[in-house]
């Protein structure tokens, strides 16, 4: 976590480079060196994944405000007392990671942290703090309310899962009978009114034709993910044929998803095992019979989890690796 800390007093920038020491980040003193409050929050907020002040929360509260967009997207906000003796979570406790991170800064100073989550005052599952706890995407977080009201309201939530989930559920969460009935999912194919979280493990395996546009492959890539209802922040990497490293339009298309790219020789390509979707043009161009599938599988070290999809000289297919999620859904510091 990149954390970026704000202090106010001479005593609040000791506190706050003490901080450093268990969650570290830069450091400021407001007024100081032309830092100004509007300016380094407007920054912060954009470039770190938590901002820490030390000072008075009303201060914080007038500068995060301008700032603030939805729980999916906003960093995480502590502040804490000059004196430590208070770390107070203001934005994005479960998602951003402010409630973990008030109690690890809490921890250092032998603060009281002060977490005002009810899930957290009541010691219910957060189905958001599990998502962020594992790296799950939330492909909905407006639906996040409604699994925590359940549970606060006393009421059973059922979720469904593509993978066995280790150890037993949390108190208030039992498995669906039916998919349908599921309250929330972990999946990378969702569909339906669940509250679906989206494991960051597949590889995308993607074969061209040569010289083909970023704009073609964006394009392919949602036709792709509409048909299969595949969920895009599941990729994790993309992998291909080594044909293809100086593709243009396939850099630009994974650089603009923030996508590594994982090369292979045909040879390479040719030993994996499995059974795959054979193409005798494939063959002829490549000296191997299947590009998408064999290059996501090998990325992957698992197995595929959608076969080969073509359109207008696009192929994509999705692998997995070996996936075993469990319940943990808090780190205490």
């Amino acid at each position: 976590m990149r954390c970026a800390y704000i202090a106010f007093t001479a005593r609040g920038l000791a506190l706050a480079q003490r901080l450093t020491a268990a969650c570290p980040g830069s450091v400021a003193r407001c007024g100081a060196g032309g830092v100004t409050l509007a300016a380094w929050t407007q920054e912060q907020f954009a470039a770190a994944d938590a901002l820490v002040f030390v000072g008075a929360v009303g201060i914080a509260v007038r500068a995060i405000a301008p700032c603030c967009r939805s729980k999916a997207a906003d960093p995480a906000v502590v502040v804490l007392d000059e004196g430590g003796q208070f770390a107070i979570p203001l934005l994005s406790g479960h998602l951003g990671g402010a409630n973990e991170l008030a109690r690890r800064l809490a921890a250092v100073c032998r603060a009281v942290p002060v977490i005002t989550t009810a899930t957290d005052g009541r010691g219910l599952f957060a189905v958001d703090e599990w998502a962020r706890c594992h790296r799950f995407a939330v492909a909905e977080p407006e639906r996040i309310k409604t699994v925590s009201s359940a549970l606060l309201a006393g009421q059973t939530v059922h979720y469904a899962s593509d993978w066995a989930i280790a150890g037993p559920p949390p108190a208030g969460v039992c498995p669906a009978c039916d998919g349908d009935e599921a309250d929330f999912a972990l999946t990378l194919t969702p569909a339906g009114r669940a509250l679906h979280l989206i494991p960051r493990i597949a590889v995308l395996g993607v074969g061209c034709r040569r010289g083909i546009s970023e704009q073609r492959l964006a394009e392919a890539f949602r036709a792709f993910c509409a048909e299969t209802h595949f969920a895009a922040q599941g990729v994790c990497r993309v992998a291909s044929i080594d044909l293809k490293k100086n593709e243009a339009g396939l850099a630009a298309f994974c650089l603009a998803n923030g996508w590594r790219m994982d090369f292979y020789t045909a040879e390479q390509l040719r030993a994996v095992s499995g059974s795959f979707t054979p193409s005798p043009f494939v063959q002829s161009v490549t000296g191997v019979d299947n590009v998408c599938e064999r290059a996501a599988v090998l990325a992957s070290g698992g197995v595929l989890y959608l076969p080969k999809w073509a359109r207008d000289g696009v192929t994509f297919a999705v692998a997995v690796p070996s996936f075993a999620p469990d319940w943990r859904w808090r780190n205490e510091p």
